[in-house]
């Protein structure tokens, strides 16, 4: 099974894909997807959209991962993940795919196993789960990481 994990951003959106075979995982690809931050808004979710829409139709997985919104103090930075959130949830919906969310505490202890580590633990364990892959950056690793806790949480 082929799964697509996603962080989204509206500056710099994750995206990782995994194969999923019985209790094994490998790496299949990864990726960042970046908007322009002085684009009007529509323009920016319109980039992502059509991105993520390549990515599934490059991949063409079984089905997606989505990281839960982290709230965080600043109401506009949080409106805006919201806004890049729901275009990567209607990309895959689009697709036809199934689609879990997870909260970050959650990806964070199925991946190192506790849900405080740091981002740096996590890219730590996914160079041991993912041997050789290179990962495109912080975005990628994080999406990475919501596809192998799906892997884990999936049901069976």
């Amino acid at each position: 099974m082929i799964v697509l994990g996603l962080d989204p951003s509206l500056s710099c959106t994750g995206w990782g894909v995994i194969r999923v075979e019985g209790s094994r995982i490998s790496h299949v690809a990864n990726g960042q997807v970046k908007t322009d931050a002085k684009a009007p808004l529509p323009g920016r979710l319109a980039h992502l959209d059509t991105a993520l829409a390549a990515v599934i139709a490059d991949h063409a997985p079984a089905c997606a991962a989505v990281e839960e919104v982290f709230v965080n103090d600043n109401p506009q930075s949080t409106l805006k993940l919201a806004h890049a959130r729901g275009v990567a949830l209607l990309a895959c919906a689009r697709a036809g795919l199934p689609v879990a969310e997870y909260a970050p505490r959650l990806v964070k202890k199925a991946i190192v196993g506790t849900g405080g580590a740091a981002k740096e633990q996590v890219q730590a364990m996914l160079r041991i789960l993912l041997p050789g892959a290179k990962i495109t950056g912080a975005d990628a690793a994080d999406a990475l990481a919501v596809a192998i806790a799906h892997a884990h949480h999936r049901p069976r």
